[in-house]
């Protein structure tokens, strides 16, 4: 076995843990499994099929709407992929929303540190917003602030009754509601690569899953106790409390570098410092 069951009751590594889903998807796997009283619930094809459905109508609405199809990191950096969008869309979606469902492992760690993530788009929109005319490309900036100022209140509001020992617990609906609404902030606000760095530590976390199953399947070894990565400091001794915290710090490093990026490309398209 690639994985073991955890004391928190996750998978030990991805892809092993039924957490490849969407909202939607999610939402009818939580619901088949208490109709029917099993873990199974969906399979991985039913899954997948929901996140090409939704990354497709994201894609479509996109179009509609006129969302830059061109790569960006702090702006477009002239890549227009064109047809190919919809294959970022889904890549990003999907990469997003599977990420915060891997993080959510340890009671606050996803809610807490998607709160920063959450906080950190507030303010890049809000920017753009009293910027036009340096973002043109963006989409609606102002109203992309407003839901993801609510996110964040909503998040918090969460955490305090999240925060270690939980009472509530956020499920793979959540998660992966954390992830999608990440990601469709990026898209519209045409910061696709910026995303990897805001959003570090869900990154760190896809990628110990990703280096643990390959090790295996190729080498017969682990890199780590355990995958996602939190699971690893948990097996060497680390109170869930100080890895909670700790990632906390990592993630908000991840958000503080990404605004000072975004804000240094505002600065040299202004010329605010000739």
């Amino acid at each position: 076995m690639v994985s073991t069951p955890s004391r928190f009751g996750r998978a030990a590594c991805w892809p092993c843990s039924p957490s490849w889903g969407w909202p939607p998807s999610e939402f009818l796997d939580d619901l088949v499994k208490y109709t029917r009283r099993r873990s199974l619930g969906l399979g991985k094809g039913s899954k997948f099929a929901g996140q090409l459905l939704v990354a497709g109508v994201f894609a479509w609405g996109a179009d509609r709407i006129g969302v830059s199809t061109q790569l960006g990191f702090a702006r477009p950096l002239g890549i227009d992929l064109g047809p190919f969008f919809v294959l970022l869309v889904l890549l990003m979606l999907t990469g997003a929303a599977n990420g915060a469902n891997l993080t959510d492992g340890m009671d606050g760690l996803a809610a807490g540190s998607g709160a920063l993530m959450f906080g950190a788009y507030v303010v890049i929109a809000f920017w753009q917003a009293r910027n036009p005319t340096t973002y043109p490309f963006a989409t609606d900036p102002r109203e992309v602030a407003i839901v993801a100022a609510a996110m964040f209140g909503a998040t918090l509001g969460f955490l305090w009754w999240n925060a270690p020992p939980a009472r509530i617990f956020m499920g793979d609906v959540g998660s992966n509601a954390i992830g999608g609404a990440l990601a469709s902030f990026a898209l519209l606000t045409g910061t696709h690569l910026l995303l990897v760095l805001l959003a570090g530590l869900y990154v760190a976390e896809a990628l110990s899953v990703i280096l643990q199953v390959a090790s295996y399947r190729l080498f017969g070894r682990r890199i780590f106790r355990m995958a996602p990565i939190h699971f690893h400091f948990d097996l060497a001794g680390w109170p869930e409390t100080t890895i909670v915290i700790r990632f906390w710090i990592l993630a908000g490093i991840g958000v503080a570098l990404a605004l000072g990026l975004f804000y240094a490309d505002f600065i040299a398209v202004e010329g605010l410092l000739r």
